[in-house]
């Protein structure tokens, strides 16, 4: 991705543009992959069938309005920070480092299992960058922190679909979206 580079006119007083800059490119892809989720959760809202239908439609909406905040308060970071955000379409295929969602209309319990390892991607590089801006920027780290605490628990959400009463995670070691979702259908059927 390129970086904003030292063309920042300006930043936020105590940082340096050269800091600042580092920030705003990993605030970007944050930026990229929040844009990306709530595209993806409108997607399976639109799209998930089933028994369950009802109760994973509805939800969504709270999550798809929820990460749309998200992306609004990392852009106006990223301009606070000098830096330009960039929400196009265009920008976000092209800067992006995973592939697009691969469930198209399926049984509810199919696109939980997916979603799991989609939450799983965001959160885990948003702890990333939460973890970078610890010494650089304490309050670009404060705003990842809130929302890492919105997207754990979403997924905790996610998941409650698909553990076991024993405890055990249907899409445990699943390592594709599509991988997670058969997994997912297959113990929703094993079970009673």
């Amino acid at each position: 991705m390129p970086s904003q580079g030292s063309d920042l006119a300006y930043t936020v007083p105590g940082l340096s543009a050269q800091d600042s800059s580092r920030i705003v490119t990993m605030l970007q892809s944050r930026l990229h992959a929040l844009n990306d989720l709530h595209l993806t959760l409108k997607h399976i809202h639109w799209n998930v069938v089933g028994p369950h239908f009802i109760a994973v439609h509805e939800m969504l909406d709270p999550q798809v309005d929820e990460v749309r905040s998200m992306t609004d308060d990392i852009a106006e970071r990223i301009s606070t920070l000098g830096g330009e955000p960039k929400g196009t379409p265009g920008a976000l295929v092209d800067e992006r480092t995973w592939n697009d969602y691969s469930i198209g209309r399926a049984e509810a319990i199919e696109h939980l299992g997916a979603l799991d390892l989609v939450y799983t991607g965001v959160i885990k590089d948003h702890r990333e960058v939460m973890q970078a801006t610890e010494t650089l920027d304490p309050v670009t780290q404060d705003m990842l922190i809130e929302q890492l605490r919105g997207l754990e628990l979403f997924q905790w959400f996610v998941r409650a679909h698909l553990e076991s009463s024993g405890g055990r995670l249907s899409t445990r070691g699943a390592t594709t979206e599509s991988g997670a979702a058969g997994q997912a259908a297959d113990q929703a059927r094993e079970q009673p």
